[in-house]
């Protein structure tokens, strides 16, 4: 009975080293994941894990500098967009409210340096009474005092002042400046008017086409 009893112990420990080698030394120190792929020990799971991290940390970089890079451009491109409508808007409205003032200016200046250049004996027939010669004298060394840059910079006060006196009567600008007669310029090429009414033989053609 001893006997048989070693015979069996020693067939479950062949049986036991049998099953070992036939498992083989590939399948001793693998483990497998939930989709039944082994995981090694040497990491080579992981090793591909990291470099698709790697990967998409180099695309949302590249995504991140092309992003800030359009953005600059855009918002330069459209900055210099109002500027340029800016500018223009700017630009017709002073257009519109300078036109006439210069053109009347300019004819306060012209006119009364054409009249200072002739002779005394022309210009007495030309304008008769002594008080309106010597208003014509007048307006004439006032116009010629203002330099151009002086000129615009009253233009610019009178707008200033139109527009400071609507505000402050709440009623709302019906008319530019340039087209009123209420301006410090305006009212000097009112006061040519008068004089040329009053000298019947200046036949000056002063109306705006």
């Amino acid at each position: 009975m001893g006997g048989s009893f070693a015979e069996e112990l020693y067939s479950s420990v062949g049986n036991s080293r049998l099953s070992n080698e036939e498992l083989g030394p590939s399948s001793s120190g693998n483990i497998l994941d939930c989709d039944g792929d082994e995981l090694h020990d040497d990491g080579s799971v992981w090793d591909g894990f990291s470099d698709g991290l790697e990967k998409s940390s180099e695309l949302d970089r590249e995504w991140q500098r092309r992003h800030d890079q359009f953005h600059t451009i855009g918002y330069r491109d459209g900055l210099i967009a109002g500027k340029e409508a800016a500018a223009q808007e700017g630009f017709n409205v002073g257009f519109k409210q300078s036109v006439m003032v210069g053109y009347k200016w300019g004819l306060v200046r012209g006119v009364t340096s054409a009249l200072d250049c002739l002779p005394n004996e022309l210009k007495e027939k030309l304008v008769e009474k002594p008080k309106n010669r010597e208003r014509f004298y007048a307006l004439h060394e006032y116009a010629q005092s203002l330099s151009t840059i002086e000129s615009i910079e009253v233009f610019r006060d009178d707008i200033l002042a139109n527009r400071s006196m609507e505000q402050s009567d709440n009623v709302a600008a019906t008319s530019h400046v340039g087209n009123s007669d209420c301006s410090l310029l305006g009212k000097y090429f009112g006061e040519l008017q008068s004089l040329v009414n009053e000298s019947p033989a200046l036949e000056l053609h002063m109306a705006a086409d």
